[in-house]
């Protein structure tokens, strides 16, 4: 019996852990490049988002079923904008509150607007503008196409990359 309650113990340390600090994942798809890459495997922590921690250019999973194919539920994203920041795309490139940002890690020279809802935006309060690194047409599906994201559907912010091996550390 002893030892069983240790096993039950270790069983609800793991559940809170994976529930409430870190989980893994792994990349599906290619709306990422160059950063991440299909199939690569990372460590999502989960506290940040709860108490205000997201910033611009972190690397979030956020809950979107309804906008994804049958069996896909999670996109990974990079924040582009928080509360009350005005994004905005035109001339093939994105605008934070009015100055053109340096985006060295897309996938191409120019990022396109989607749907005219979203080209230019302020972030509403609770709320991110996220986009994926992969600009060329119809590689991502992000705020240019949904919208804003609400924080609640947030699930966590990526802390490092742990496979493949040779591509490990922290983004």
């Amino acid at each position: 019996m002893d030892w069983a309650f240790h096993i039950g113990i270790a069983v609800l340390i793991g559940l809170f852990i994976v529930n409430f600090v870190v989980q893994r994942t792994i990349v599906n798809g290619n709306s990422m490049l160059p950063t991440l890459q299909d199939k690569n495997q990372l460590l999502i922590e989960k506290v940040s988002q709860r108490f205000g921690g997201l910033h611009r250019g972190d690397i979030v999973t956020i809950y979107v079923p309804e906008y994804l194919e049958e069996g896909k539920d999670y996109i990974i994203k990079r924040v582009i904008g928080i509360e009350n920041d005005t994004v905005e795309i035109k001339d093939g490139k994105v605008y934070l509150n009015g100055t053109a940002l340096q985006e060295d890690y897309i996938n191409g020279t120019v990022t396109l607007p989607v749907n005219p809802k979203y080209d230019k935006i302020t972030v509403p309060k609770g709320y991110v503008y996220v986009l994926g690194d992969n600009r060329l047409p119809n590689a991502s599906k992000d705020s240019r196409t949904i919208g804003p994201v609400s924080l609640d559907r947030v699930r966590g912010k990526v802390l490092i990359r742990y496979y493949p091996f040779n591509e490990m550390g922290t983004l």
